[in-house]
């Protein structure tokens, strides 16, 4: 449900000739807002009423918020290059991830720059390499950590700090911040602030033309940062700590296993601080495009790259196909364009925001776009858009189709968990899930093997391989004759095998 200052904002939003009413002003600018593992519920928007987000709220109280928004890929690189190429991860060429994004592809900086709009990435990117992919101005984690060098000894304050971040070295404990240290930095020396206000100072210095701005904050992803003054925003025993059910022991990472409650709740509140301070950061940037008059001409979109388990189903990561890992938060507000504080159900991916951009900006399509346009319902013509969303994490082999109703998920079981999730257990084999997302909104139970579902198994089956043979790069190598199983253990196969993984 809507938090109470949601429904304020919404209220304002209509009173103060929002709705509609006026002409709609022409967008011009495109700033997207991009977080890391951010879980959809950890947001007031999305009816959580424990973390503090004003600014994401307010956002979504003057546009439009999807509350069916998925990533392709529950893992950094493979979603933030689909979503940038318009791409499904396979087609655009990362699906591990340390593959370099291949030159070739082109983005919709790339394109926008065509178009004569000045381009800027700010933040994460995690393109793998060096390469500019489009955007003439960039701000990286170097240019923090020069920043930060040039502080003087007095400006560093002496407080306990988290350590260096070792993930897969350090017990999870420590690497996940269950003792809630903040990172050891003033909020104006950390690095989201000093990423908001070089977006501030990028927005302040193109008024004068169109522009295409991507923040990439790092938070909340691991270790959760947080500068020393939002230490103690969350009391661990307030936050809500979901249990699991018997199917999740199979699939729990060894190295979750030893966690205490305590450390778990830790855990969680060093999550929503770090929330909390994104959310304080995205307000700079809102801030800035207010200050400038820009609001009403620049279409600003807020999402996280996918979302993150929080003890759900009994870890802390993504890379599953669970709605917490896979659900992204999901608002876009372009001026008085859309109807303010609507809030729609109907599936979307993130691969259909390149497409949906250009629709606002009324410009031409790029070559190869996967996804499909959400302008139709943003302009409230249409109440549903897609019969189903797909996801890919091939780095486990594995895929997902969901409906509204049912969710199939695919592995070849090859091999353990991978990139340091194992689970100590023998391969699983070839597995065949389905879940009934009606009855069992919380995936507990695995309902494939009931023969009352075979024949929605088989659909899903078809689906995911239908989908597959429509969107594969290599499709024209698939070989004749093989079962479903051996199809989709062919489809599940990372195309970006023996690509460039070195480079970082």
């Amino acid at each position: 449900m809507p938090t109470l200052r949601f429904l304020v904002f919404a209220l304002v939003a209509v009173l103060t000739g929002l709705s509609g009413c006026e002409k709609p002003a022409q967008v011009r600018n495109v700033v997207f807002i991009i977080s890391d593992d951010h879980a959809a519920d950890v947001t007031g928007a999305y009816g959580n009423e424990i973390v503090r987000t004003p600014h994401i709220d307010a956002l979504a109280a003057e546009g439009v918020l999807f509350d069916r928004a998925f990533a392709n890929a529950p893992m950094c690189s493979a979603s933030r290059q689909s979503l940038m190429t318009g791409k499904y991860p396979h087609a655009a060429g990362v699906t591990l991830l340390r593959t370099s994004f291949p030159e070739e592809q082109v983005t919709l900086a790339e394109h926008l720059g065509e178009h004569g709009f000045k381009t800027g990435q700010i933040g994460k990117a995690h393109y793998n390499n060096s390469l500019p992919h489009g955007f003439a101005y960039r701000v990286t984690r170097a240019d923090h950590n020069a920043y930060v060098d040039e502080l003087s000894a007095s400006e560093i304050p002496d407080v306990p700090a988290r350590p260096v971040w070792r993930p897969f070295r350090d017990d999870a404990r420590i690497w996940l911040n269950a003792d809630m240290l903040p990172g050891g930095q003033y909020d104006r020396h950390s690095i989201g602030t000093f990423y908001a206000r070089k977006a501030a100072d990028f927005i302040a210095a193109n008024t004068s033309d169109p522009f295409f701005l991507v923040v990439g904050f790092h938070e909340p992803h691991s270790p959760f940062n947080f500068p020393v003054e939002y230490a103690g925003k969350y009391d661990p025993a307030n936050m809500p700590l979901p249990q699991g059910s018997d199917e999740d022991d199979r699939w729990v990472p060894a190295i979750f296993r030893d966690l205490t409650e305590a450390d778990r709740r830790g855990i969680i509140a060093s999550y929503y601080t770090s929330v909390e301070y994104m959310d304080k950061n995205t307000g700079i940037v809102l801030d800035a495009l207010a200050a400038n008059n820009l609001m009403d001409e620049t279409l600003v979109v807020y999402l996280g790259d996918h979302g993150y388990l929080l003890n759900d189903h009994l870890r802390f990561e993504k890379h599953m196909m669970w709605e917490p890992a896979i659900r992204s938060p999901f608002v876009m507000r372009a001026g008085n364009r859309f109807e303010p504080g609507r809030i729609t159900d109907a599936l979307s991916e993130l691969v259909d925001l390149v497409p949906t951009v250009l629709d606002v900006l009324e410009l031409p399509p790029m070559e190869g776009l996967q996804g499909e346009s959400l302008l139709p319902v943003l302009a409230g013509d249409a109440e549903t858009h897609k019969g189903y969303v797909f996801a890919e994490f091939l780095a486990d082999n594995k895929a997902m189709v969901r409906t509204d109703t049912w969710k199939y998920i695919f592995t070849s079981g090859k091999r353990d968990l991978g990139q340091g999730y194992a689970t100590g257990l023998p391969p699983s084999g070839l597995l065949h899930r389905l879940y009934n997302l009606e009855d069992d909104p919380d995936e507990q139970h695995d309902v494939a093997g009931r023969p009352e579902n075979e024949v929605v198994l088989q659909a899903m089956q078809q689906l995911m391989l239908t989908h597959f043979k429509e969107t594969h790069p290599n499709v024209a190598e698939f070989p004749a004759g093989l079962s479903v199983d051996e199809a989709l253990t062919w489809f599940c196969e990372p195309p970006d095998i023996g690509a460039n993984l070195d480079a970082m």
